[in-house]
């Protein structure tokens, strides 16, 4: 199993643009110090709680200020792109990175977004711009020109060239593109699906186990469409991780700080209004009221002494059936940064020379 990381980017809403941008790029450069395998980095637009709208901007920076950890946006929110001009951005982001590009895509979830962008999410066109655009963005890069596209949302030509010498002639680094990766929430997710379908990087974000395992069903579902074999190793889950020293002070750092702050006025708050607290129950009889940011940290995070942290991991891997990433969800800890580096260590150097075994199935098989 190797260790990954997911932000979204989270920041309180009273902390600077660019305060918050910077502790995100030291975050990065303790990952890569610390041999994580890859980060994530999300976008949004209306969410003052996940502030950062372009992805890139930080991706770019860090690719300068690391020098072996994959990073990528996680994801292009595709229907606010034109899907010509994100190809050849990201191709040459996958440039400029030596080939350490992850590239994440998503359909986007949030109304408020929806609306800025006038996308009419209720209907589901979100997800169908987002196959459409990433329909163009891979013909972009695989098929020679001239063609024209004609979709639903976007027309897009691949002209020939003119006047002897103007083409269009930016490719990916990595062939046939960089890894792609995508998000997936609900139960059956049509997103999971599309990643079997393609081969893509299956990632499931952060809610209980046992809903979870149901994603995998989604990946095999979409892979069965196209006679592909998934493999487990791919998948990502994402998790609430963080380890200190003795489950107290771990409780006490995750519940009593940051990460219970911004459960409390953001992320709990918000899947209510869609109705998806049910995705965090663990028995589906559980009301809605007794969904807090407690029943949260017992539940689903991953929080306590590495020992305890060992033990959950280990056991949320035997529930969903098995997964090759866990992908640490990052939150703001700048005023304490100390705290949250030390969690970072302790799970990469503690915890996982104790989960070795994990994995070793997917080996056998392949």
């Amino acid at each position: 199993m190797e260790l990954g990381y997911f932000t979204m980017p989270s920041h309180p809403p009273e902390c600077g643009l660019k305060e918050g941008h910077d502790w995100d790029l030291q975050t990065l450069r303790w990952l890569d110090e610390l041999g994580y395998q890859e980060a994530w980095i999300g976008e949004h637009h209306t969410a003052p709680w996940e502030p950062h709208p372009s992805p890139d901007l930080l991706v770019a920076q860090a690719l300068l200020q690391t020098k072996n950890i994959r990073i990528g946006p996680g994801g292009f929110l595709l229907p606010y792109h034109h899907p010509a001009e994100l190809a050849n951005r990201v191709a040459m982001l996958d440039h400029l990175s030596n080939g350490r590009l992850n590239f994440g895509v998503a359909a986007s979830g949030l109304p408020s977004d929806w609306a800025m962008f006038n996308v009419d999410g209720m209907s589901g066109q979100n997800r169908d711009m987002t196959r459409e655009a990433l329909e163009i963005i891979l013909k972009m890069w695989s098929e020679p020109g001239p063609w024209t596209h004609k979709g639903k949302y976007w027309t897009v030509s691949k002209p020939d060239t003119m006047f002897d010498f103007l083409k269009p002639h930016i490719k990916p680094l990595q062939g046939p593109h960089p890894p792609i990766g995508v998000a997936g929430l609900s139960k059956n997710s049509d997103t999971l699906k599309l990643a079997g379908e393609r081969g893509f990087i299956p990632m499931s974000l952060n809610l209980n186990p046992a809903y979870v395992g149901s994603h995998w069903d989604s990946v095999e579902a979409g892979a069965a469409k196209t006679g592909r074999k998934p493999s487990r190793k791919d998948w990502r889950l994402v998790r609430e991780v963080f380890v200190a020293d003795t489950d107290e002070e771990a409780w006490k750092l995750s519940t009593g700080d940051m990460m219970g702050r911004m459960m409390g006025e953001y992320f709990l708050p918000l899947l209510g209004h869609f109705g998806f607290k049910d995705y965090l129950k663990h028995a589906p009889d559980v009301p809605d009221s007794d969904v807090t940011v407690e029943y949260c940290a017992r539940r689903n995070w991953i929080v306590g002494s590495p020992k305890t942290v060992t033990e959950k991991i280990e056991q949320i891997y035997r529930e969903v059936g098995g997964f090759g990433v866990l992908c640490v969800f990052g939150f703001d800890y700048k005023h304490k940064p100390e705290a949250w580096r030390h969690s970072l260590d302790l799970l990469k150097n503690e915890v996982m020379p104790r989960l070795k075994h994990l994995g070793a199935e997917f080996e056998k098989a392949a």
